[in-house]
């Protein structure tokens, strides 16, 4: 039986987070940055959800299979979750540095899908990593930690785009190139991506396995080559049979949360091209202003909302804050004016930290220790697959019933985010957590 975890301080629980900032950092430039990109390079607006399938689809084969492999790993030197963020670690930042040096659209298509990887096989771990470490007290605070450090890596992502625009933009858009000004962003995120990983490694000891979970990883190595490939896979199957009711009832809130959210980061940059009449660049810097605002939002009420979900519940908190994201972008459309549209990302940004840090925490603190992995990867597939329906889907949505529109697109997005607060008003985790105790007392 394992023992109980320790307590960490709060500058611990800092430090075990800080790679965090890296892989959001990234994550910011994919959201802002990458789209722009493919505009300069020739893509046409319409291209745009099927240019960005690389997410859904290496985050649907990678972060369940690493999940499940990092379940079964032990090294005295490197730990468990360590390695895997590491090398993706490694392969973001080398894609990073490749990305606004891609000479065409085909390159920079292909480095999305390597860059995706990389942050797909840093971040999985990641999630287990934090579950592992704490005991079930200090893990909303671990979470919403992570979502303080997506705030404010992707805050940081986002402000480097259009202060270098401002600084070193300027001059004549050319379709086929990019812009030189987009080059400092991802340099910046090349070193980041490594370096704030490589600060939580050296900070943060992983906690040996007890000696039941030792055996099981030791028999596990003891497998013949092509055994030990395919286990990752048994895995992922026994798991999803096995899986909670909760997280069924999840998948059904994460549907209609990352279609919507996908939306919004492929056509907000449209959108400002449509009501503001923007050219691309300041389109992007438009956007980039507006995913700085929400994420400065985010970065400050992720500790929040800590003390908020202990007590009212972290169903109620999160019902609320899908509520006003749907407001926020209800409004986005119809607000011209360049700074007054940045207020409902305040909205926005409530939400965000919201989906970043519960849906997290509650999960971690139903699944069980030795599956804490495999989980945290399908809980990641339940946002992968949503974002590939509406990468594979909405295209055509958008040309037949929208009318081409970035403005209709948008709205669709805030309907959707209606949907899912509704259903995360049916999550219940002390229910969840008695009902998994039941089935493990047989």
């Amino acid at each position: 039986m394992a023992l109980p975890k320790p307590k960490l301080s709060f500058w611990q629980i800092f430090n075990m987070n800080v790679g965090f900032l890296g892989i959001q950092y990234s994550f910011g430039l994919q959201q802002s940055a990458i789209n722009p990109i493919f505009l300069f390079l020739g893509a046409s607006e319409e291209l745009l959800p099927i240019l960005n399938i690389a997410g859904p689809v290496t985050g649907l084969i990678v972060q369940p299979i690493i999940g499940a492999i990092s379940d079964k790993t032990w090294s005295p030197k490197w730990g468990r979750r360590k390695p895997f963020f590491l090398i993706g670690a490694l392969m973001g930042s080398i894609c990073l540095f490749l990305f606004p040096l891609s000479p065409a659209l085909w390159f920079a298509v292909g480095l999305l899908w390597l860059l995706d990887v990389g942050n797909n096989m840093a971040m999985e771990p990641y999630r287990a990593f934090v579950g592992d470490k704490l005991p079930d007290q200090q893990m909303s605070l671990g979470y919403q930690m992570q979502s303080l450090f997506v705030g404010a890596g992707i805050l940081m992502a986002n402000a480097s785009i259009f202060l270098f625009q401002d600084w070193f933009g300027g001059g004549e858009e050319l379709t086929g190139s990019v812009p030189k000004w987009l080059y400092y962003s991802f340099f910046i995120g090349s070193f980041l991506s490594l370096a704030t990983i490589l600060w939580s490694v050296l900070k943060t000891p992983e906690i040996p396995p007890d000696p039941e979970e030792l055996a099981e990883i030791n028999r596990h190595k003891a497998l013949p080559f092509m055994e030990r490939l395919k286990v990752p896979f048994i895995e992922i199957g026994h798991a999803v049979r096995e899986m909670p009711k909760f997280m069924w009832k999840l998948s059904g809130v994460y549907l209609f949360q990352w279609y919507a959210l996908f939306i919004y980061w492929q056509f907000i940059t449209p959108l400002f091209r449509s009501t503001m009449g923007f050219d691309t660049s300041e389109a992007a810097a438009q956007a980039a202003k507006m995913s700085t605002t929400y994420n400065i939002v985010t970065a400050v009420v992720a500790l929040v909302l800590v003390p908020l979900t202990l007590r009212f519940g972290g169903k109620k908190v999160y019902a609320l804050s899908l509520f006003g994201t749907a407001i926020a972008l209800f409004s986005i459309p119809y607000i011209t004016d360049p700074v007054y549209v940045l207020f409902p990302m305040v909205l926005f940004g409530i939400g965000w930290a919201s989906m970043m840090g519960i849906p997290y925490s509650m999960v971690s603190k139903i699944v069980p220790q030795d599956r804490r992995g495999v989980y945290m990867g399908i809980l990641n597939m339940m946002i992968v697959i949503p974002m590939g329906i509406e990468t594979l889907s909405f295209g055509a949505i958008f040309t037949n019933f929208l009318g081409s529109d970035s403005v209709n697109a948008m709205l669709f997005a805030g309907a959707f985010f209606v949907i899912a607060g509704a259903l995360a008003l049916r999550l219940n985790v002390q229910k969840a957590k008695a009902e998994v105790a039941a089935e493990m007392g047989h």
